[in-house]
């Protein structure tokens, strides 16, 4: 008999574990969903950018704009530092890299005539230079860097709180769908039109 009062106990455990999910935990977990959907998003899209300009802005971000309370010396750093990493996503995009006759990788930037080598220390035949020429592609690539870095920008709460405070309902919707089409119009355009460079900032994959 006790036995089977203790099987009688053990069936009613379960029953007694299985309680409803209050409200509010499933208001958090769609809130989580939505804050982890936005850094998959920036992370998305900082892969098509390079490493170093990302790092850079995303280290610096919360420190120059005091977590999203700026002033005016502040917001005129953010702005700094929003110029200075979209103009090395820009040129960043020229440059290209090899590997020279021992196995090192040798960066430059892809001029009308070849590649210029940053350091000089190895200089590419006329025929393999030709390979890595500016092309078109180059500056298309470089017009759509600096939009996806916009984008990320506009993903940062720190830099939207720094230089809009207060803003309208209007201005609410834009900064939350802007970014999103932005990001997915170029990382379609990036699908359509692939690059083959490898510059400073990017992977380096064997040629």
């Amino acid at each position: 008999m006790e036995i089977k009062v203790e099987n009688n106990e053990e069936q009613k455990l379960p029953l007694l574990e299985d309680k409803s999910i209050p409200e509010f935990e499933e208001k958090k977990s769609l809130i989580q969903i939505a804050i982890s959907q936005t850094f998959q998003s920036t992370a998305h899209l900082a892969n098509l950018l390079p490493t170093g300009s990302v790092l850079a802005f995303q280290l610096l971000s919360p420190i120059f704009t005091n977590e999203g309370e700026c002033d005016a010396v502040s917001r005129s750093l953010t702005a700094g530092l929003i110029v200075l990493c979209g103009l090395s996503c820009i040129l960043l995009s020229f440059t290209d890299s090899f590997k020279d006759k021992k196995g090192n990788i040798c960066y430059g930037f892809a001029t009308t005539r070849g590649m210029w080598v940053i350091d000089g220390s190895e200089t590419l035949p006329p025929e393999e230079a030709s390979k890595y020429r500016l092309k078109f592609i180059d500056f298309m690539h470089a017009f759509m860097s600096i939009l996806v870095f916009s984008a990320v920008a506009l993903f940062d709460q720190n830099v939207v709180n720094c230089f809009y405070p207060r803003p309208s309902d209007e201005a609410k919707e834009v900064l939350a769908s802007l970014p999103i089409g932005i990001g997915v119009v170029c990382s379609m355009l990036f699908v359509v039109f692939p690059t083959q460079r490898h510059g400073i900032g990017f992977p380096v994959t064997s040629k």
